[in-house]
């Protein structure tokens, strides 16, 4: 089956290829290290020995934070570690914070076999990790050629995924048995991977590592103030920010409606953050700004306003852990249709931020079910429904106080999946190593 993949792939990425250059264009900073995509890592020196050396892939924003405390850990056991991402937004965070914990960072190559290889022949790992769901036939097919354990970290399945793998089992369970450990998210994921052929032996239910993402660095007095001027509303601690949190398409004009009723209404000086989950979508979102009556500013283009206003586009990257602690509500992206899936909301709960979220966070179908359960958050059946519990929070104070207190909770509540995942990807060093 790995021959057709590689028949298959190189007309099927030529084709592609010229959609995917433009969305790079688009994005921005996917030229640096582009080489790293053809194979073109650095090679690195012999293995030292008794020394392991794990190759880490987590793909994008999410991933790179959630893998922390798993990269910090191996560096302090003086573990070779390769960190590779795939997006342009998380090989900046990459370059920021991992490089002293790092013994080489990069970027992961397109499945084609001659980049694949490549790059293996340049790493040599001894243990590889990948993130979630991200599982790539030649990468994991060089990794079973070469006798080399495959963990599957934050193992997650989502609706659409696990059809797609129902309607070719064949292939799926071709794919799957090439894992040899699948830490699974939930207990409904560790079921779907057994269903879509992963033997039950090699499963085992860690939790979320999103949980255990880090807290750091919370904002004081002073550095909230300082967040708040630096968005445009002035460093008064009366008023109160909505934000966005990761929006898409038809969620930043819903969220001016309600702004606009706050305004109106409210009796409280409301502000508004639109945090995009994509920052080149910031020029669609002007359009709906120009046609508003309420001043704004862009964030890219004015770090240091001068004067205060009302609503700030935060279209920025490696922000939102901080932006969020600057507010007082939040809204959930991806969550409403046409969007599917939803982003994270694991953040506003570690930061005790009273969350709104449409009906659609298949994603985290588990998560925020658990978050319903503990009053620790308010799903919402539509975008009328969303726009109401966002209005009725904003003035309710008590109300939003006891969704922030019940987050915080559920959150402590659910930590521990890194130092499961630890103890897991450790007994699989053990037999490398043996």
């Amino acid at each position: 089956m790995i021959w057709f993949y590689r028949i298959l792939f190189l007309p099927v990425f030529i084709v592609v290829f010229p959609f995917y250059l433009r969305h790079m264009l688009k994005r921005g900073g996917y030229g640096k290290d582009f080489s790293h995509r053809l194979g073109g890592i650095p090679a690195l020196p012999p293995k030292k020995k008794g020394v392991p050396r794990i190759w880490i892939q987590a793909v994008s924003v999410g991933e790179i934070q959630a893998v922390e405390p798993i990269v910090k850990h191996f560096f302090e056991q003086k573990a070779e570690v390769v960190l590779t991402t795939t997006t342009s937004t998380a090989y900046k965070i990459l370059n920021e914070k991992y490089l002293p914990y790092l013994t080489l960072g990069g970027i992961f190559p397109f499945d084609f076999w001659l980049f694949s290889r490549r790059s293996w022949k340049h790493i040599n790992p001894d243990l590889v990790v990948l993130m979630e769901g991200e599982l790539w036939p030649e990468h994991l097919t060089q990794a079973q050629q070469r006798k080399v354990p495959v963990v599957l970290l934050n193992g997650r399945l989502s609706d659409r995924s696990f059809q797609r793998y129902g309607k070719h089992p064949r292939f799926a369970r071709w794919l799957f048995k090439k894992l040899d450990c699948v830490l699974a998210s939930t207990p409904e994921d560790a079921d779907r991977f057994a269903k879509v052929g992963v033997p039950a032996e090699r499963i085992a239910m860690t939790g979320s590592l999103k949980f255990d993402v880090s807290c750091e660095p919370r904002l004081d007095l002073n550095a909230l103030r300082e967040a708040r001027r630096s968005l445009g509303f002035g460093d008064r601690l009366d008023t109160r920010v909505l934000i966005g949190a990761s929006t898409w398409p038809v969620e930043e004009e819903l969220l001016l409606n309600v702004f606009q009723r706050l305004v109106k209404h409210a009796g409280v000086d409301w502000r508004l953050l639109l945090v995009p989950r994509h920052a080149e979508r910031r020029e669609e979102i002007v359009k709906l700004l120009e046609a508003q009556p309420e001043s704004w500013l862009m964030r890219s283009r004015e770090r240091a306003p001068q004067k205060e206003v009302r609503i700030a586009l935060a279209d920025t990257t490696g922000e939102l852990r901080t932006l969020v602690q600057a507010s007082d509500l939040a809204f959930i992206g991806k969550s409403l249709p046409p969007n599917d899936g939803g982003q994270t909301p694991i953040e506003a709960a570690v930061f005790g931020v009273p969350m709104v979220y449409g009906p659609n966070m298949t994603n985290f179908r588990p998560i925020c079910a658990s978050l319903e359960k503990a009053k620790a958050s308010v799903r919402a059946a539509d975008a009328e429904e969303v726009a109401c519990e966002l209005f009725r929070l904003a003035g309710d104070t008590a109300a939003r106080k006891a969704l922030a207190q019940a987050s915080e909770t559920w959150h402590t509540a659910n930590r521990g999946a890194a130092k499961r995942s630890i103890e897991r990807i450790e007994e699989l060093l053990a037999k490398v190593r043996g």
